[in-house]
């Protein structure tokens, strides 16, 4: 069996309806399943300064509830706390969000499938309150057999 280094790369779009964890874990699997490598590594890299992404557990609700709640406690959406404000009063709050967070991340690929544990998923935080377009960059590096 011969095996190929090769190098892939392509984008994902997520739209967002408002400050919530939104799970992109089917999204980047079936780009996976598409691509010609069958082991290496994905760089999954968030192109905005007000959402990031992040590895959790896709198990319970709960989990994410308590994320969310979390961040608004510890980033209060107050605009008399901070001088940046030129896309609203969540706008600092989310740049905030963003800093303690991930603007990427990268994975293990075994058998065209991310290598997660049993109840991890991808997730893009969105920090904003209004609706927007996520764009997420797909860097894929790894060997094929033929």
């Amino acid at each position: 069996m011969i095996k190929f280094l090769q190098y892939s790369q392509g984008d994902l779009r997520i739209s967002t309806s408002g400050q919530q964890m939104y799970e992109i874990t089917k999204d980047l699997n079936a780009w996976l399943n598409k691509e010609q490598i069958n082991h290496g590594q994905l760089t999954i890299f968030i192109q905005h300064t007000s959402a990031s992404l992040c590895i959790q557990e896709n198990a319970s609700e709960d989990v994410i509830e308590d994320i969310l709640y979390f961040f608004k406690k510890l980033v209060p959406e107050n605009a008399s706390l901070y001088r940046h404000d030129l896309e609203g009063a969540d706008d600092m709050p989310a740049h905030i969000k963003s800093v303690l967070t991930q603007t990427s991340l990268t994975i293990p690929v075994n058998n065209k499938k991310m290598n997660l544990g049993t109840w991890q998923g991808i997730f893009l935080i969105e920090h904003r309150a209004s609706s927007m377009q996520r764009k997420i960059n797909l860097t894929l590096m790894g060997e094929s057999e033929k």
